[in-house]
């Protein structure tokens, strides 16, 4: 497997949009996105994912991430054309949403990776419609959707029956 970039196309956004490079992975890039930002988040220590530090620091780092990601996004749409498939800077907010208070364990980030890949590649109303919104805000806004639809799929879950989640 050899990553393609396109020649002329790699500047500062292009490289951030597609988290490094990540993107353009030629098959598959929103699931190689997706697994980068699940490899990231087990590597957080847990007492960071804690819900005390997720409300005081992960969700305003997500926040941000999310403007900054619609800024970047849009400007890398310009060179990579609209919504990309290499651009999945928006996979790895949506997936950081997917897991946002929630207990961490290696099975709950795996079924976070997976359920989060469904609502991402399905989209449910009206994470369609979210898509079709203007530059970088169409780009990142429906996935962070689906991370929310993941997010609140899991905390059903995890409260109905929370042993399935612990390995």
């Amino acid at each position: 497997m050899s990553i393609t970039r396109p020649a002329g196309k790699l500047n500062i956004y292009t490289l951030l949009s597609t988290v490094f490079g990540i993107g353009f992975i030629p098959f598959m890039p929103g699931t190689f996105g997706t697994a980068a930002a699940a490899a990231l988040y087990l590597l957080i220590r847990e007492d960071i994912v804690e819900k005390a530090h997720v409300t005081l620091t992960i969700l305003p780092l997500i926040v941000l991430a999310y403007f900054i990601g619609v800024f970047i996004t849009g400007k890398a749409e310009k060179k990579l054309g609209h919504d990309a498939g290499s651009i999945v800077f928006d996979e790895f907010v949506g997936y950081f949403i997917s897991v946002m208070f929630l207990p961490k364990s290696l099975l709950l980030a795996v079924y976070a990776f997976a359920i989060f890949r469904v609502f991402d590649i399905a989209k449910p109303y009206p994470i369609k419609l979210l898509q079709k919104l203007k530059g970088g805000w169409g780009v990142m806004t429906d996935d962070v959707l689906a991370g929310i639809y993941t997010n609140v799929f899991l905390q059903v879950l995890v409260r109905i029956y929370p042993k399935f989640f612990i390995y």
